[in-house]
């Protein structure tokens, strides 16, 4: 069964991120505007899909990820989406690079 974050149903490997907050400013303590701020490539997991189907055999390859797990995403990963009024990320559970410990 697929795990919901409020009345979210993923269906197959599919994972609903939520995209940490872009940095404002830099290390030297430089603020960054609106315009050069860069997409993040960070988030946390709102809610997880039951897993893919294998084709060969028809069992269910379950998603790694969990609900509240941080992860790192490729820069243009994922598909954008608002629910709610909040800002998400919908993207496949291999877009996924690693989870931050």
């Amino acid at each position: 069964m697929a795990k919901k974050a409020a009345s979210y149903e993923l269906y197959d490997d599919r994972v609903l991120v939520k995209p940490a907050a872009a940095e404002t400013k830099t290390a030297g303590g430089i603020i960054i505007p609106d315009t050069a701020k860069e997409k993040p490539q960070k988030g946390t997991v709102v809610a997880v899909g039951p897993g893919k189907y294998a084709e060969q055999t028809g069992n269910i390859i379950p998603v790694k990820q969990k609900v509240g797990d941080v992860v790192l995403y490729g820069k243009y990963a994922g598909t954008e989406v608002t629910l709610d009024g909040e800002d998400l990320l919908m993207m496949r559970s291999s877009d996924i690079l690693l989870k931050v410990g």
